[in-house]
């Protein structure tokens, strides 16, 4: 058996608890380096995901708890678009990818792992970025860790 080590994801895998706390839910700037937020809007933020599908896939969250788009005001799901072209042109200056999937799973059937707030993913793609690992081994090859991800886009938000 072949083993593929990624220590990083110790930290999440020893503290893994049941939690009423939500993720997006992220209160004051202090510690956003820690949380991989990389920008702060009027009504959203833009943060990095802890497993991501390719390296820079990020999301775009608001910071009111809302669980249906239908929920949200107009202006906050404005902004929220605006941050996700933003996050497109960001992502298109540090990595060129070839193309992006933006989406949001609302619902568990859906497949939303957050079922309670709302977030709209921004995945950078490249022509074979889905291989053998992805389809037979259920792993993903990220090229770059996440504080070196988080160091490249940062700037470019500020």
């Amino acid at each position: 058996m072949d083993l593929i080590w990624s220590p990083w994801r110790y930290t999440y895998v020893s503290s893994a608890a049941e939690s009423d706390s939500c993720v997006f839910c992220i209160g004051s700037p202090q510690g956003d380096e820690t949380r991989l937020v990389l920008y702060r809007g009027e009504f959203n933020f833009v943060i990095m995901n802890l497993y991501p599908y390719t390296s820079g896939h990020l999301m775009v969250a608001p910071y009111a708890h809302v669980p249906s788009i239908t929920g949200t005001e107009p202006e906050h799901l404005g902004e929220l678009f605006a941050l996700a072209r933003r996050s497109v042109e960001v992502l298109e200056t540090v990595y060129r990818p070839e193309g992006f999937n933006l989406g949001m799973n609302l619902g568990a059937c859906a497949g939303a792992g957050v079922r309670g707030h709302i977030h709209l993913h921004v995945v950078p793609r490249w022509c074979g970025d889905v291989n053998f690992m992805t389809s037979t081994g259920e792993t993903r090859v990220l090229p770059e860790d996440l504080p070196t991800t988080f160091r490249k886009l940062l700037p470019l938000f500020g």
